[in-house]
């Protein structure tokens, strides 16, 4: 199909505004429209050429993208972060950022992201709002604590959110105003819809027959629970985008930032251009797989003795990348390596 058009889209909340431009830069047609399903499609259809398009990655660029990915020769999704020169001009409005999005297709320079499958993102979306339900519970349950020492009143840490206890220590707690064992009860309703709420949703992703043989993979590997699994799955997509575990471990956001000028070289904080639901997940696993992983544990001792928990925390949760990345890539079961010749096959696969 020869493409005549190359079509720039600065979205927004409530509008679109696009520049139609020809193979020689020449600008054809200018406008904005209504960030709507409906008003992208009646012009999307009405297109008398065959067109590539492109668009920064954005809150609102995932459903403007599926509305017109139908009718374009191609369409692709900017990444932000390596946009910014758009940003940096001293005029600036969404006419110029359209235009200067056109010129970026027209001419292949489009610092182009991966787009997850549809079907992904909704299921990306329930476990992020999965996640987000057990966050606040946990802002519930240390609210619950701080009530009761708020009061002063005695009780067993450990057994707190049992249900049977929390009923029996409203009944037999001591000099505590009413008001506050309200807040508790309500705290305490709160929670248990929190808990259910999040079940449900995992319940849900459980019965995806795209995610069960993935997960049922991942969770081959020792220290890989439900959870991880499927947040790797969702975050990532499609793995074999990754032409190496540094490129995996960069995107989850486990290496620091790095500033290198003539001979100098200077490392930074992790950086903060990563996956951050992906992040916080496998740091939390790499938390507590050395408890089922021998070499994982053998990883974190060694690092430990350097005198930085953080630091065997990354290392172990570095390795976890180079793990799930080699078992999604070769479609078998985790094995155990034999030898640290073995462990350089598996980051090889990978």
């Amino acid at each position: 199909m020869n493409v005549n058009h190359y079509i720039g889209f600065d979205v927004h909340k409530k509008s679109v505004s696009y520049c139609v431009k020809g193979a020689d830069g020449l600008i054809f047609e200018e406008g904005r429209l209504r960030a709507t399903h409906q008003a992208l499609r009646q012009w999307a259809q009405k297109r008398p050429e065959p067109w590539r398009g492109a668009m920064e990655a954005t809150l609102f660029s995932g459903w403007i993208y599926d509305a017109l990915k139908p009718f374009a020769a191609e369409l692709q999704v900017g990444h932000p972060a390596l946009m910014k020169a758009i940003g940096a001009s001293k005029k600036k409005n969404d006419k110029l950022d359209a235009r200067k999005i056109a010129d970026l297709v027209r001419c292949n320079l489009l610092p182009a992201c991966y787009v997850a499958p549809v079907e992904i993102r909704e299921l990306r979306r329930m476990l992020r709002y999965r996640n987000l339900v057990v966050a606040q519970a946990v802002r519930m349950k240390n609210k619950m604590s701080g009530l009761l020492m708020e009061a002063g009143a005695e009780y067993n840490k450990q057994r707190l959110h049992g249900k049977k206890y929390f009923t029996e220590l409203l009944e037999t707690v001591e000099e505590v105003p009413e008001s506050v064992k309200d807040l508790l009860r309500l705290s305490r309703g709160s929670l248990e819809m929190f808990e259910t709420i999040q079940m449900q949703l995992l319940a849900r992703l459980r019965k995806d027959q795209r995610l069960t043989q993935r997960v049922t993979l991942l969770k081959s590997i020792p220290g890989v629970g439900e959870v991880t699994a499927l947040t790797w799955i969702l975050e990532v997509g499609d793995a074999q985008r990754f032409s190496s575990i540094a490129q995996a471990v960069s995107y989850c956001g486990l290496t620091s930032a790095l500033v290198s000028s003539a001979d100098k070289q200077q490392r930074g904080p992790i950086s903060k251009q990563r996956n951050a639901h992906l992040q916080t997940v496998l740091i939390e696993a790499a938390k507590l797989a050395p408890r089922w992983n021998p070499q994982l544990a053998e990883l974190h001792a060694r690092e430990l003795k350097r005198g930085n928990r953080n630091r065997a925390t990354l290392a172990v949760a570095r390795k976890l990348v180079a793990y799930l990345l080699a078992v999604e890539k070769s479609g078998r079961p985790f094995q155990v390596p034999s030898s640290s010749a073995e462990e350089t096959e598996v980051e090889k696969a990978a």
